[in-house]
Protein backbone atom coordinates (compact mmCIF):
# COMPACT_ATOMS: atom_id res chain seq x y z
CA UNK A 1 0.00 0.00 0.00
CA UNK A 2 1.19 3.51 -0.83
CA UNK A 3 2.13 5.66 2.13
CA UNK A 4 1.38 8.91 0.28
CA UNK A 5 -1.98 9.65 -1.38
CA UNK A 6 -2.35 9.85 -5.16
CA UNK A 7 -2.91 13.60 -5.59
CA UNK A 8 -2.77 15.95 -8.55
CA UNK A 9 -3.88 19.47 -9.41
CA UNK A 10 -7.38 18.05 -10.00
CA UNK A 11 -8.02 18.42 -6.27
CA UNK A 12 -8.34 22.18 -6.83
CA UNK A 13 -11.49 21.55 -8.89
CA UNK A 14 -13.10 20.31 -5.65
CA UNK A 15 -11.87 23.46 -3.91
CA UNK A 16 -13.24 25.61 -6.75
CA UNK A 17 -16.66 23.96 -6.57
CA UNK A 18 -16.94 24.71 -2.85
CA UNK A 19 -15.67 28.25 -3.37
CA UNK A 20 -18.37 28.95 -5.96
CA UNK A 21 -21.06 27.80 -3.52
CA UNK A 22 -19.51 29.95 -0.79
CA UNK A 23 -19.45 32.98 -3.10
CA UNK A 24 -23.18 32.67 -3.83
CA UNK A 25 -23.90 32.65 -0.10
CA UNK A 26 -21.23 35.22 0.74
CA UNK A 27 -23.38 37.52 2.87
CA UNK A 28 -24.71 34.62 4.93
CA UNK A 29 -21.14 33.43 5.48
CA UNK A 30 -19.92 36.99 6.12
CA UNK A 31 -22.33 38.34 8.74
CA UNK A 32 -21.99 35.61 11.38
CA UNK A 33 -18.15 35.44 11.45
CA UNK A 34 -18.08 39.23 11.82
CA UNK A 35 -20.85 39.43 14.45
CA UNK A 36 -19.65 36.64 16.75
CA UNK A 37 -16.29 38.19 17.75
CA UNK A 38 -18.02 41.52 18.39
CA UNK A 39 -20.31 39.78 20.88
CA UNK A 40 -17.36 38.07 22.58
CA UNK A 41 -15.31 41.26 22.75
CA UNK A 42 -18.17 43.30 24.18
CA UNK A 43 -19.44 40.64 26.62
CA UNK A 44 -16.10 39.23 27.76
CA UNK A 45 -13.40 41.66 26.71
CA UNK A 46 -15.11 44.82 27.88
CA UNK A 47 -17.83 43.42 30.18
CA UNK A 48 -15.70 40.94 32.14
CA UNK A 49 -12.76 43.26 31.52
CA UNK A 50 -14.34 45.73 33.93
CA UNK A 51 -13.45 43.26 36.70
CA UNK A 52 -10.34 41.66 35.16
CA UNK A 53 -8.42 44.79 34.25
CA UNK A 54 -5.33 43.10 32.85
CA UNK A 55 -3.39 39.85 32.69
CA UNK A 56 0.37 40.00 32.83
CA UNK A 57 0.30 43.72 32.20
CA UNK A 58 -1.90 43.29 29.09
CA UNK A 59 -5.43 44.77 29.08
CA UNK A 60 -7.96 41.94 29.14
CA UNK A 61 -9.67 42.77 25.80
CA UNK A 62 -6.27 42.73 24.10
CA UNK A 63 -5.36 39.48 25.89
CA UNK A 64 -8.37 37.54 24.57
CA UNK A 65 -8.23 39.00 21.03
CA UNK A 66 -5.63 36.47 19.75
CA UNK A 67 -7.67 33.71 21.38
CA UNK A 68 -10.79 34.74 19.47
CA UNK A 69 -8.84 34.75 16.20
CA UNK A 70 -7.54 31.25 17.01
CA UNK A 71 -11.01 29.95 17.87
CA UNK A 72 -12.28 31.24 14.52
CA UNK A 73 -9.60 29.17 12.78
CA UNK A 74 -10.63 26.05 14.67
CA UNK A 75 -14.38 26.36 14.26
CA UNK A 76 -14.37 27.33 10.58
CA UNK A 77 -12.23 24.44 9.35
CA UNK A 78 -13.56 21.78 11.73
CA UNK A 79 -17.23 22.44 11.07
CA UNK A 80 -16.65 22.81 7.33
CA UNK A 81 -15.07 19.34 7.21
CA UNK A 82 -17.64 17.71 9.49
CA UNK A 83 -21.23 18.89 8.99
CA UNK A 84 -20.74 20.49 5.57
CA UNK A 85 -18.62 17.64 4.20
CA UNK A 86 -20.99 15.02 5.60
CA UNK A 87 -23.93 16.72 3.89
CA UNK A 88 -22.06 16.80 0.60
CA UNK A 89 -21.03 13.17 1.02
CA UNK A 90 -24.19 11.54 2.36
CA UNK A 91 -27.22 13.69 1.56
CA UNK A 92 -26.29 15.58 -1.60
CA UNK A 93 -24.12 12.75 -3.01
CA UNK A 94 -21.70 15.37 -4.29
CA UNK A 95 -18.70 13.13 -3.64
CA UNK A 96 -20.20 10.37 -5.80
CA UNK A 97 -20.77 12.81 -8.65
CA UNK A 98 -17.21 14.15 -8.47
CA UNK A 99 -15.66 10.68 -8.29
CA UNK A 100 -17.47 9.83 -11.53
CA UNK A 101 -15.15 12.37 -13.19
CA UNK A 102 -11.35 11.96 -13.53
CA UNK A 103 -11.00 13.25 -9.94
CA UNK A 104 -10.18 10.35 -7.61
CA UNK A 105 -11.32 9.76 -4.04
CA UNK A 106 -8.11 10.98 -2.46
CA UNK A 107 -8.27 14.23 -4.40
CA UNK A 108 -11.87 14.79 -3.31
CA UNK A 109 -10.90 14.42 0.35
CA UNK A 110 -7.78 16.56 -0.02
CA UNK A 111 -9.80 19.23 -1.84
CA UNK A 112 -12.33 19.26 1.00
CA UNK A 113 -9.59 19.69 3.60
CA UNK A 114 -7.93 22.49 1.64
CA UNK A 115 -11.28 24.22 1.35
CA UNK A 116 -11.71 23.86 5.12
CA UNK A 117 -8.28 25.47 5.51
CA UNK A 118 -9.39 28.30 3.23
CA UNK A 119 -12.49 28.85 5.34
CA UNK A 120 -10.22 28.98 8.38
CA UNK A 121 -8.11 31.71 6.75
CA UNK A 122 -11.22 33.65 5.68
CA UNK A 123 -12.91 33.53 9.08
CA UNK A 124 -9.68 34.33 10.90
CA UNK A 125 -9.24 37.35 8.63
CA UNK A 126 -12.78 38.55 9.37
CA UNK A 127 -12.32 38.20 13.12
CA UNK A 128 -8.92 39.88 12.94
CA UNK A 129 -10.45 42.85 11.12
CA UNK A 130 -12.89 43.26 14.00
CA UNK A 131 -9.99 43.09 16.46
CA UNK A 132 -8.15 45.78 14.47
CA UNK A 133 -11.24 48.00 14.40
CA UNK A 134 -11.35 47.79 18.20
CA UNK A 135 -7.71 48.89 18.28
CA UNK A 136 -6.52 45.63 19.86
CA UNK A 137 -3.95 44.52 17.24
CA UNK A 138 -1.78 46.06 14.49
CA UNK A 139 -3.24 45.87 10.99
CA UNK A 140 0.07 44.84 9.41
CA UNK A 141 -0.29 41.36 10.94
CA UNK A 142 -3.22 40.54 8.63
CA UNK A 143 -1.24 38.51 6.03
CA UNK A 144 0.46 36.54 8.80
CA UNK A 145 -2.86 35.78 10.50
CA UNK A 146 -4.36 34.59 7.20
CA UNK A 147 -1.34 32.36 6.55
CA UNK A 148 -1.44 30.88 10.03
CA UNK A 149 -5.18 30.33 9.60
CA UNK A 150 -4.64 28.31 6.43
CA UNK A 151 -1.93 26.09 7.93
CA UNK A 152 -3.88 25.50 11.12
CA UNK A 153 -7.01 24.98 9.06
CA UNK A 154 -5.39 21.95 7.42
CA UNK A 155 -4.90 20.45 10.88
CA UNK A 156 -8.43 21.13 12.14
CA UNK A 157 -9.96 20.29 8.76
CA UNK A 158 -8.16 16.94 8.77
CA UNK A 159 -9.41 16.28 12.30
CA UNK A 160 -12.93 17.07 11.13
CA UNK A 161 -12.55 14.78 8.13
CA UNK A 162 -11.40 11.94 10.40
CA UNK A 163 -14.61 12.41 12.40
CA UNK A 164 -16.61 12.43 9.14
CA UNK A 165 -15.00 9.14 8.15
CA UNK A 166 -15.92 7.48 11.45
CA UNK A 167 -19.39 8.71 12.46
CA UNK A 168 -22.34 6.54 11.40
CA UNK A 169 -24.70 9.53 11.15
CA UNK A 170 -24.58 13.30 11.36
CA UNK A 171 -25.92 13.29 14.93
CA UNK A 172 -22.74 11.60 16.19
CA UNK A 173 -20.71 14.76 15.57
CA UNK A 174 -21.90 15.82 19.02
CA UNK A 175 -19.33 13.43 20.52
CA UNK A 176 -16.11 14.93 19.06
CA UNK A 177 -17.50 18.42 19.59
CA UNK A 178 -18.35 17.83 23.26
CA UNK A 179 -15.36 15.65 24.10
CA UNK A 180 -12.64 17.50 22.18
CA UNK A 181 -13.60 20.82 20.57
CA UNK A 182 -15.33 22.29 23.64
CA UNK A 183 -12.45 21.41 26.01
CA UNK A 184 -10.07 23.08 23.55
CA UNK A 185 -12.24 26.19 23.54
CA UNK A 186 -12.09 26.35 27.35
CA UNK A 187 -8.64 25.04 28.28
CA UNK A 188 -6.25 26.30 25.60
CA UNK A 189 -5.42 29.68 27.09
CA UNK A 190 -8.11 31.47 25.12
CA UNK A 191 -9.66 33.46 27.97
CA UNK A 192 -7.11 33.01 30.77
CA UNK A 193 -3.45 31.94 30.99
CA UNK A 194 -2.74 28.23 31.26
CA UNK A 195 -0.63 28.94 34.35
CA UNK A 196 -3.90 29.30 36.27
CA UNK A 197 -4.61 25.58 35.75
CA UNK A 198 -3.09 22.59 37.60
CA UNK A 199 0.20 21.34 36.20
CA UNK A 200 -1.35 18.08 34.94
CA UNK A 201 -4.00 19.98 32.97
CA UNK A 202 -1.33 22.22 31.46
CA UNK A 203 0.67 19.17 30.34
CA UNK A 204 -2.38 17.58 28.70
CA UNK A 205 -3.30 20.86 27.05
CA UNK A 206 0.14 21.30 25.47
CA UNK A 207 0.34 17.63 24.50
CA UNK A 208 -2.99 16.95 22.81
CA UNK A 209 -4.88 20.22 22.26
CA UNK A 210 -3.81 21.93 19.01
CA UNK A 211 -5.58 25.17 19.90
CA UNK A 212 -3.12 25.68 22.78
CA UNK A 213 -0.24 26.00 20.33
CA UNK A 214 -2.21 28.18 17.94
CA UNK A 215 -3.27 30.60 20.70
CA UNK A 216 0.34 30.76 21.83
CA UNK A 217 1.55 31.61 18.32
CA UNK A 218 -1.14 34.22 17.66
CA UNK A 219 -0.71 35.84 21.06
CA UNK A 220 3.05 36.11 20.60
CA UNK A 221 2.50 37.56 17.12
CA UNK A 222 -0.13 40.12 18.11
CA UNK A 223 1.06 41.00 21.61
CA UNK A 224 4.55 39.56 22.04
CA UNK A 225 7.08 38.65 23.07
CA UNK A 226 8.42 36.30 20.41
CA UNK A 227 10.43 33.47 21.95
CA UNK A 228 12.19 30.27 20.91
CA UNK A 229 9.35 28.26 22.49
CA UNK A 230 7.24 29.17 19.46
CA UNK A 231 9.38 26.87 17.31
CA UNK A 232 8.06 23.95 19.34
CA UNK A 233 4.46 25.03 18.72
CA UNK A 234 5.07 25.53 15.00
CA UNK A 235 6.79 22.14 14.71
CA UNK A 236 3.95 20.47 16.64
CA UNK A 237 1.32 21.92 14.32
CA UNK A 238 3.21 20.99 11.14
CA UNK A 239 3.96 17.41 12.21
CA UNK A 240 0.52 16.65 13.65
CA UNK A 241 -1.16 18.46 10.75
CA UNK A 242 0.68 16.33 8.17
CA UNK A 243 -0.11 13.13 10.08
CA UNK A 244 -3.82 13.89 10.48
CA UNK A 245 -4.01 14.91 6.78
CA UNK A 246 -2.73 11.49 5.68
CA UNK A 247 -4.90 9.65 8.20
CA UNK A 248 -8.01 11.56 7.11
CA UNK A 249 -7.47 10.66 3.46
CA UNK A 250 -6.87 7.00 4.32
CA UNK A 251 -9.99 6.71 6.50
CA UNK A 252 -12.25 8.58 4.08
CA UNK A 253 -11.04 6.42 1.20
CA UNK A 254 -11.93 3.34 3.22
CA UNK A 255 -15.42 4.73 3.86
CA UNK A 256 -16.15 5.86 0.31
CA UNK A 257 -14.82 2.78 -1.47
CA UNK A 258 -16.69 -0.30 -0.33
Amino acid sequence: MRLLPDLSTRLWSVWQRNFQVFRRLFWVNFVLPMAEPILYLVALGFGLGMFVKEIGGVPYPRFIAPGLVSVAMMYASFFECTFASFVRMYYQRTFDAIIATPVNVEEVVAGEILWGATRSAINATMVFLVVVLFGLAPAWCLPLVAGIGFVCGILFGSMGMIATALVPSIDFFNYPIFLYITPMFLFSGTFFPLSALPRAVQTVSWAILPLTHIVSINRALLIGPLSTNLFWSVAWILVVGAATFLIAIRLMKRRLIK
